[in-house]
């Protein structure tokens, strides 16, 4: 089983639309970032963390042919404007492909993009079927059962949710608190994947010292930082964290 993190940039990804490096070397290849969206890679199931804006790119330069169940973290657009190139998958299939996203995703998934879920005509069918994201969803590898665990965190004024793999991998791309009843749950695992915008205080975001604050609190035996601006060069940032931490770059694959 493996976890690959598609794309590691924040909202406007890196560069920027305009160009715009920030502090970023354009001459790294590490510091090109697309979008944040990722996937779960099992012997029988493609499961895809999000629909970046970059989504199109993400799943050819991986050769992605299949997606089997889509889990949503939150409403943002840098999360769900990717939904579209979701189509593909219905025209390979001719079946409606299962998304689960929390109550407030939902009604925005439905209110912005609702050709997608109801059927307008034979030529465009509704190609999604949303559904309610549970606290645990089962997924296979090799007959074996494995558990996806979803937990409601803040992110700034909206609510995000993060997702636990096998109790082993914690994906949390956009957080700026997570509530201390939860704190049990990200203790003692392999791998914590957590944002990091940047340096300075940001209402709806950890920045960097946040990040390792909560690395050190909880002690997983690696951390990945995610959701990275142009504002945190990839080298420049791994020459100043604890040596169990490192940036995420796109395509980072784990092991799981």
């Amino acid at each position: 089983m493996k976890f690959i993190i598609l794309g590691c940039g924040s909202s406007m990804g890196v560069p920027r639309p305009d160009g715009f490096f920030g502090n970023c070397d354009p001459n790294n290849k590490k510091n090109y970032r697309t979008r944040c969206s990722a996937l779960i890679k099992t012997k029988d199931e493609n499961i895809l963390i999000d629909t970046s804006p970059d989504l199109r790119q993400q799943l050819l330069r991986h050769k992605i042919k299949k997606i089997n169940k889509v889990l949503y973290s939150h409403m943002h657009g840098d999360q769900t404007h990717g939904i579209n190139d979701l189509r593909s998958f219905y025209i390979n299939s001719r079946k409606q492909l299962d998304v689960y996203a929390d109550k407030y995703t939902s009604q925005y998934l439905n209110s912005t993009f609702s050709y997608i879920f109801k059927s307008y005509s034979k030529e465009y069918p509704a190609t999604l079927q949303l559904n309610k994201l549970p606290k645990k969803i089962f997924i296979k590898n090799n007959n074996k059962k494995i558990s996806i665990q979803s937990i409601m965190v803040e992110h700034g004024k909206v609510k995000s949710n993060c997702f636990i793999i096998n109790k082993k991998l914690a994906y949390i791309s956009d957080v700026s608190k997570i509530y201390n009843k939860d704190h049990k749950y990200f203790k003692n695992l392999q791998y914590l994947i957590v944002d990091c915008l940047w340096y300075n205080f940001h209402p709806s975001h950890f920045n960097l010292e946040t990040s390792l604050a909560v690395i050190k609190k909880f002690k997983p035996k690696k951390a990945i930082l995610t959701n990275l601006s142009p504002v945190l060069d990839y080298k420049v940032l791994k020459k100043i964290i604890p040596k169990n931490v490192i940036p995420a770059h796109d395509g980072l694959t784990i092991n799981l």
